[in-house]
């Protein structure tokens, strides 16, 4: 009996050393690294694309990378990421030789904003967008906009501040966020007559199902209905100031959602801010004054169509 004891014992041992050793290595190697890009492919700069890019940049990028001091996309502080990810800075994408993104060709930028993957073969984060579902087209034209004369763009030489990684970070890029595939077909632009499809279009590439789901570390970037709650809400994401803000929950439940919204509600909550006259955002939810009425009606057509789940969501109230 002592001897299967021991036995036991060693076996336990043995479990707890694997375990210390994984953990060792992963904080050690922290974020993966992988081939680089080789992906040869040319962005043609057209007005339209640069309008349309600016368009999806300002909802997507200058959330994080705008910096307000140099009113350009040279990065900041973020400091309304969760604590749990560690002390994260978005890096500067300007067309600063040094500093910025001028050194990344067409492709590898593409090949960045599908996959994850930089042009030195470094995996992106989980709080760096992904955009494995977006077209070709708008894809594209984020590229052109990146390399237009626009304000935001132009060479900014500021050197990015290194992110901090938290264990977590590590350890979810080695198990649970690897690098997407690249489309094996072309994506083709969303059907804007089709509502609903459109609507899904906007919420998935908007990034709106990653923030009001229920948990950043358990999203599916290849499947995001399969992501747990989905658009139920219940992320927690602080303010600049470090409180605690939950997202709040997007589905049609008629108690804890927005199955009691209307059309109208909805399209002024999401572009204005604003609900029956009152406020209805706090940041970090800002308003996208960018979104057409018909944007914002497609959305909310889409969102009429998400299994409801009752999740209710406590407002966080400050003084």
């Amino acid at each position: 009996m002592k001897k299967v004891f021991r036995y036991v014992l060693g076996g336990l041992a043995a479990i707890v050393l694997l375990i210390a050793a994984a953990a060792l290595f992963i904080q050690w190697r922290g974020i993966p690294t992988y081939d680089k890009p080789t992906l040869q492919q040319t962005v043609e700069l057209t007005p339209n694309r640069v309008v349309r890019g600016k368009k999806l940049a300002s909802m997507l990028c200058a959330g994080c990378h705008f910096n307000a001091e140099t009113q350009r996309l040279s990065g900041k502080h973020m400091k309304d990421a969760p604590a749990e990810f560690g002390e994260i800075h978005a890096p500067n994408i300007t067309q600063d030789a040094r500093h910025g993104i001028a050194a990344y060709t067409d492709g590898e930028l593409i090949y960045l904003l599908r996959t994850g993957v930089k042009r030195n073969g470094q995996y992106a984060p989980p709080y760096m967008a992904k955009l494995p579902h977006m077209s070709d087209e708008d894809l594209q034209s984020i590229v052109a906009f990146l390399r237009s004369d626009d304000p935001w763009v132009q060479p900014t030489p500021i050197a990015s501040t290194p992110s901090q990684p938290s264990f977590l970070t590590k350890f979810l890029a080695h198990v649970a966020f690897k690098p997407l595939p690249m489309p094996a077909h072309v994506v083709p632009q969303p059907d804007t007559t089709d509502l609903v499809a459109f609507g899904r279009y906007l919420t998935t590439n908007l990034d709106c199902w990653t923030c009001h789901s229920g948990d950043f570390t358990k999203m599916d970037m290849l499947n995001p209905e399969q992501s747990f709650h989905y658009l139920a809400g219940g992320n927690k994401m602080p303010d600049n100031d470090g409180r605690i803000m939950n997202t709040l929950n997007l589905t049609p439940d008629k108690e804890t959602g927005i199955g009691n919204w209307t059309e109208e509600q909805f399209i002024k909550a999401v572009k204005y801010g604003l609900k029956d006259g009152e406020p209805a955002l706090r940041y970090p939810m800002v308003p996208y004054l960018e979104l057409t009425d018909y944007e914002a009606k497609a959305i909310f057509a889409y969102l009429k169509t998400v299994p409801p789940v009752k999740n209710r969501i406590q407002r966080t109230a400050f003084d």
